[in-house]
């Protein structure tokens, strides 16, 4: 990285739990390719604060994680078509004042179940009703699954996502199985919910595959559970690969070589 300068360009991420793999792929990245920015994550104190704080400054570019996903939309001044079609937004890029918001977080959870060879007839269990559980419902909608239930505790979000696509809803996994687990809410994450294993083990023993979009830590508890089981697994740390490149080409304008982001990962993650 080049020493701090009056010209670098700085981008952030802004989390209530911020974490290190986002500060540690870019900066790589940048590293490796001679350019002068710098990456620095953030826990806002004051969400529309942070948010003037990078139309202001100016900072080319803010990734936005849970809780914040919906919350930056009202913030913006333009959504992609990427971010409008799901509500949720995961990149702000800032282009002389004027911020856009993207979602690269439908890319990576598509690529993801097409590279894993998740049948589309399989049924699927996805836990959570925010941000990102949108980008995931919406991926699995237009991958040809059909039989997937929503499973979350607060009603309103839940239902609604269900009827979006024709799902079915549910407040609570109980005894429900399926094929595919998807958890997208903070269970397993570092913090408060560390220790909580977000589908039962039960449930994981039924299932073919295991999905944790919790990148931090990157063996959650359901993940080390369906290793153990013998399932098929994608974790968090897959997604932010691939949506944390395409917000690397959104704020550089440079795409970085497969064999660059699989570095930058591995890096980010050690």
């Amino acid at each position: 990285m080049p020493i701090l300068n009056k010209d670098m360009t700085l981008c952030i991420s802004l989390a209530a739990r911020p974490s290190n793999i986002g500060t540690r792929f870019h900066n790589y990245l940048y590293e490796q390719l001679g350019l002068n920015y710098v990456y620095k994550a953030f826990a806002p104190a004051d969400l529309a604060q942070a948010i003037a704080g990078v139309r202001g400054l100016p900072i080319r570019g803010a990734a936005v994680s849970m809780p914040y996903k919906e919350d930056v939309i009202a913030l913006v001044d333009r959504m992609d078509a990427s971010a409008s079609a799901i509500q949720s937004v995961n990149t702000i890029v800032n282009d002389d004042g004027v911020l856009t918001a993207y979602n690269t977080d439908y890319l990576a959870i598509a690529r993801l179940l097409a590279d894993h060879k998740v049948p589309p007839a399989s049924s699927v269990l996805l836990r959570g009703s925010g941000g990102m559980a949108k980008a995931v419902a919406a991926a699995l909608r237009d991958a040809g699954f059909s039989d997937v239930c929503i499973v979350a505790r607060n009603e309103g979000t839940g239902r609604a996502l269900a009827d979006l696509y024709d799902f079915d809803w549910r407040a609570e996994p109980g005894t429900a199985t399926a094929d595919l687990l998807i958890n997208v809410t903070p269970l397993g994450m570092t913090g408060t919910d560390e220790d909580v294993q977000s589908f039962s083990g039960a449930a994981v023993a039924a299932a073919e595959t295991v999905f944790d979009v919790v990148a931090l830590p990157a063996e959650t508890p359901l993940i080390r559970a369906a290793r153990t089981a013998g399932k098929n697994v994608i974790t968090g740390a897959e997604v932010i690969a691939i949506q944390a490149e395409e917000q690397f080409v959104l704020y550089t304008g440079v795409r970085p070589t497969p064999e660059q982001v699989r570095a930058a990962s591995e890096f980010s993650r050690s």
